[in-house]
């Protein structure tokens, strides 16, 4: 199989690329290198800069590479208090830049896209979420990942292309290799955060309320390891190339984990600090991923649980202080 992933060079998208390859797929990444980092491409991948919005850069990819399978897209904007100072910037990127891809897609006769959605969509929900739930976004990150997943529907359906939407819960830690791993310095996800706090490099973690209608009053989340969610996009693109038919699946370990569960278990490797603080607003307090559909489609289950999760960030975050 032959793969084009956008946004290759990020978090998740260099994670996906190291899992088709261990599968021996052929893949060209294309990056604009803004939140990603040529390191994280493997060497067995082809690199091409360039931006997503960029209609001649996308045209020569396809031109040049008229065989390709799949496409997958990583190359979102996802910072949820960005998105709220700066809509316009993530409509340009995260809709517009769909967009694009899906014209250049349609011109070159490529069938098959997977893309990268998010939770989000479901907005302030609470309990076990499913993917036919009602998505009420409550910022503008949310909200450009349901007005790109819509257009993919429309565009797919009036083209005869095929989609396969995937959306994610809370994904972190690294992949064995430790590789690749999340870089980013400006750190919000609760995992990352908390090692970071473990390692020094902040002074304790903030758990922001512990009176939620929870066993132990603090927040509740499902944690994907991003090697999981990597190998749920080979079988995705797999599935669609052997015809599959387009659909949205939830990506997530069905189950739940509270911020101190997380807080505990980073202690476990070391001292860290944390403290209560006020709640924040829009904070749920349940958010679970239904993952049946992703088990019954696509025969996918996590391998990874939180320890595992929470000690491959930790193992990756200490290769970056070297």
């Amino acid at each position: 199989m032959k793969v084009l992933v956008v946004g290759g060079a990020g978090y998740i998208g260099s994670h996906a690329v190291l899992e088709l390859i261990k599968k021996q797929h052929e893949v060209i990444v294309f990056d604009n290198l803004t939140s990603g980092f040529e390191d994280m491409v493997s060497e067995n991948a082809t690199l091409i800069i360039g931006d997503i919005r960029d209609k001649s850069a996308l045209d020569a990819v396809f031109k040049k590479h008229n065989d390709i399978d799949v496409v997958m897209h990583f190359a979102a904007k996802i910072v949820v208090p960005e998105s709220v100072e700066k809509p316009l910037e993530y409509y340009s990127n995260n809709v517009e830049g769909v967009r694009v891809l899906l014209e250049s897609m349609q011109e070159h006769d490529i069938k098959n896209i997977v893309f990268s959605s998010t939770a989000a969509v479901y907005g302030e929900a609470s309990g076990v979420c499913f993917e036919d739930d009602p998505t009420q976004p409550i910022n503008p990150y949310g909200e450009t990942k349901l007005a790109t997943e819509r257009m993919i529907k429309w565009v797919t359906q009036a083209y005869g292309m095929k989609y396969l939407i995937f959306r994610y819960f809370n994904v972190a830690g690294a992949d064995q290799s430790l590789k690749v791993g999340l870089k980013k310095d400006q750190l919000t996800h609760l995992i990352p955060v908390a090692i970071q706090a473990l390692i020094g490099l902040r002074e304790k973690l903030l758990i922001y309320g512990d009176d939620y209608d929870t066993e132990d009053g603090t927040c509740v989340r499902d944690y994907i390891h991003v090697s999981d969610l990597a190998y749920a996009h080979v079988l995705g693109a797999t599935y669609l190339k052997d015809g599959g038919q387009s659909t949205t699946i939830n990506l997530g370990s069905n189950q739940g984990y509270s911020v101190l569960d997380v807080a505990k278990t980073v202690q476990k490797i070391g001292d860290m600090t944390y403290e209560i603080t006020e709640r924040r607003p829009g904070d749920p307090a349940k958010l679970i991923a239904s993952n049946e559909k992703a088990k019954k489609l696509l025969h996918w289950e996590p391998k990874y649980g939180l320890e595992d999760i929470v000690n491959s960030d930790f193992e990756f975050r200490k290769t970056l202080k070297k």
